[in-house]
């Protein structure tokens, strides 16, 4: 058969795919609503020893396009199936690609930079092996989002709830501080072998990660617990709680790990949170319900996903203000930035859409069918491929050439 007909037989087939979508999910990040008065409601190891490295299709090292990614268009390239549920999609930029499950699968799946499925890990622990109490047998996370160390070596994974021996009942979005939800654990998970090999305590329904690009610490915004879990990423223990306000999300640190800034979804600011001192501050009245954030590589400016408002804004870290705000579609969720820092890549989860905005002046480029409930999204550098989540039970894989 001609290559070209087959080309065109395989990009209808993957346009199709991610329409349909695979059902529908009980729970998840219905996300109309609001929980109490904020508006704000969110969704509802077994050992191995040897893990297949990336295939030589998989290299780490790649020439960057001549063409800023701005001026790039996305195409179709693949729709991945299975067992999976993924809350969010996350790329350690070495290769691989990791989808976190939640408790509708109990799982992370690993793929490399093509698609192909490396492996499935088990969210099952015993975590008397990791020197935790209190919790005897083998107990479950379900995995919701993750975070790589700059090497690509370890990811490290938050588990909305645990589910086993001493755990309490299971976490809710509809929850406050020191309600008697039950704590949870992070996972560190080694990327050689693709095991868990670690577990950090954290707070109440953990939600979002992120590693300081120095290496020094792990940052955890804890749902419930309204704070920031700060932990130390050589010992993976928490060195301090820091109070943030009701229903924190959405995490990025400054190029120069001087501070990171936390979305409060409860409300309508940005917590800035020094890094040096742990202490917090402010950036007041970025608009309804940010929950996700991204920075550009110097570090100015810092864009935030509006989930109540539907919109994207644009915040100068100098000054503390918004300076460019566009409306992307019905409840943006998750986003990511070229590495370029030319293009963000935001879903709208009941849009079913994602859309690539030019950061510049926050033009709309292009705005792509997705399939049903589109949740999280990650820019995979080795191949400029842009990888989105699908709640229903699939993840859209485009290609940005």
């Amino acid at each position: 058969m001609d290559r070209r007909l087959l080309t065109l037989i395989a990009i209808a087939v993957a346009i199709v795919g991610a329409a349909v979508g695979v059902g529908a999910l009980v729970g998840g990040e219905a996300g109309s609503g609001a929980t109490g008065a904020t508006g704000t409601t969110e969704p509802a190891p077994t050992r191995v020893t040897a893990a297949p490295t990336p295939s030589s299709s998989t290299s780490t090292t790649t020439t960057r396009p001549s063409t800023p990614a701005e001026a790039r268009r996305l195409t179709p390239y693949r729709t991945i199936n299975g067992a999976i549920s993924p809350k969010s999609v996350v790329a350690s930029g070495k290769g691989y690609v990791s989808a976190q499950n939640m408790m509708y699968q109990h799982s992370v799946t690993v793929y490399d930079a093509d698609g192909n499925l490396a492996r499935t890990i088990p969210d099952s622990v015993d975590l008397a092996a990791f020197g935790v109490s209190g919790h005897p047998g083998v107990s479950k996370g379900a995995p919701v989002e993750a975070a790589f160390s700059k090497d690509g070596r370890y990811a490290y994974v938050s588990n909305y709830a645990m589910y086993g021996n001493g755990f309490g009942p299971e976490g809710s979005d509809d929850c406050t501080a020191g309600d008697g939800t039950s704590e949870s654990f992070l996972y560190r998970i080694d990327m050689r072998t693709l095991a868990i090999d670690g577990v950090a305590a954290v707070g109440a329904v953990p939600k979002y990660v992120a590693v300081t690009p120095d290496q020094r610490y792990v940052l955890v915004s804890n749902w419930c617990s309204y704070s920031l879990s700060v932990v130390d990423r050589s010992t993976l223990r928490e060195v301090k709680r820091v109070p943030l306000g009701a229903y924190p999300r959405g995490i990025v640190v400054a190029p120069d790990s001087s501070r990171a800034y936390v979305a409060i979804m409860g409300g309508r600011d940005v917590a800035v949170v020094d890094l040096g001192s742990l202490t917090t501050s402010f950036i007041r009245n970025v608009g309804g319900g940010p929950r996700h954030l991204v920075i550009d590589p110097s570090g100015r400016y810092i864009y935030a996903t509006l989930n109540k408002d539907g919109q994207v804004v644009k915040v100068d870290t100098t000054s503390g203000t918004v300076v460019g705000r566009v409306a992307t579609g019905n409840q943006p969720r998750s986003m990511d930035i070229s590495p370029d820092g030319t293009a963000l890549y935001v879903v709208n989860y009941e849009s079913n859409s994602l859309a690539k905005v030019r950061t510049s002046d926050l033009a709309v480029l292009q705005t792509i069918p997705t399939g049903v409930h589109p949740i999280g999204v990650t820019y995979e550098p080795t191949r400029d491929r842009v990888w989105v989540a699908i709640y229903t039970g699939a993840i859209v894989v485009l290609a940005d050439a």
